[in-house]
């Protein structure tokens, strides 16, 4: 048999149903906004977050993968590698067309010579003698702006965007520096940096191609 409650009891639980309202509203819209923020960023290398899409001139690109850049100990850089469509292979990478990004965040700091350095031997290593004859003006063009950025700081983000219309474009935290460098000669040089035949660091390469 039920029995009626109180009416103090009554008046009770409705006092207690106004004071969780809206601490169950806060609920709500915390879970939300963490949903939220789960949905930006798609993964994380080297403790670096990187957002699962990516927009280079009109084109919509999807994260392929990222890893870690390691020196002796040191934590150098983490980076990402943005495609139109996922490519599981680096021939599949440098045979693609259309845009695309080269994502690094600096995990220490670096001068813009030692920068500059380990990119140009990155495409010496991975390049043709007849390839980096015909690629010459266009490294040169490239190294005297990295060398214009004096240094680059722990924290700094390095973005390389490729466009078929305007070619490599460096971003240094989202801005612009330096002409872009045309062709897709030369993105393909870059590429090769981490994706040829001598790559960088084999995990890395590994991870930009999504395996790990």
């Amino acid at each position: 048999m039920n029995h009626p409650l109180p009416e103090a009891s009554r008046r009770t639980l409705r006092s207690a149903g106004r004071r969780l309202a809206p601490a169950a509203s806060t609920l709500a819209l915390s879970l939300s906004l963490f949903l939220a923020s789960g949905a930006v960023h798609a993964a994380e290398f080297g403790g670096v977050a990187f957002d699962d899409r990516a927009k280079v001139g009109a084109s919509e690109l999807q994260l392929n993968g990222g890893g870690l850049r390691t020196k002796v100990f040191f934590k150098v850089y983490a980076m990402a590698l943005y495609l139109p469509e996922k490519a599981a292979t680096a021939e599949a990478v440098l045979a693609g067309k259309g845009a695309k990004r080269i994502g690094i965040t600096l995990l220490r700091d670096l001068s813009a010579q030692q920068f500059a350095d380990a990119l140009n031997e990155g495409i010496v290593k991975n390049s043709s003698e007849a390839e980096l004859a015909a690629l010459k003006p266009k490294v040169q063009a490239f190294t005297d702006t990295l060398l214009s950025l004096g240094e680059a700081k722990k924290g700094t983000a390095v973005t390389l965007d490729y466009t078929p219309e305007k070619g490599t474009q460096l971003l240094v935290n989202g801005s612009a520096k330096g002409a872009p460098i045309p062709g897709e000669d030369f993105n393909r040089a870059l590429l090769r940096i981490w994706l040829g035949a001598k790559p960088a660091q084999d995990d890395l390469k590994e991870g930009l191609l999504g395996k790990k």
